[in-house]
């Protein structure tokens, strides 16, 4: 079990990563993009992924890690059960997240 302080921490050791309120959650953003929201009540994360990685860690860890089930879902707005995944994989989608939010635009 993922505690949210766990999250919060792994969130901003990415490189320039800063927290900020969102409505009612916090976010956690870079460059001024969110890369990452937590909701500490219902200890679930929300991360912004790719389809193609969307896909892979909703596959991978069915239950666990899921597109958000409305629009947002389709643009790869994704939700992260913090109390069922392993550390490891929410190190490897938060990461994922970061790093499509900074990379360049086209």
């Amino acid at each position: 079990m993922i505690k949210t302080e766990t999250f919060r921490e792994i969130a901003l050791s990415m490189p320039h990563a800063e927290e900020k309120p969102h409505f009612d959650k916090t976010s956690f953003r870079v460059k001024g993009k969110i890369f990452a929201t937590l909701n500490t009540e219902r200890n679930l994360a929300t991360i912004k992924l790719n389809a193609v990685d969307q896909n892979v860690f909703s596959t991978v860890n069915t239950g666990i890690i899921y597109p958000v089930p409305n629009k947002w879902g389709q643009q790869g707005w994704t939700h992260i059960e913090l109390g069922k995944v392993k550390k490891n994989t929410l190190v490897d989608a938060l990461t994922t997240s970061y790093y499509e939010t900074v990379k360049p635009s086209r």
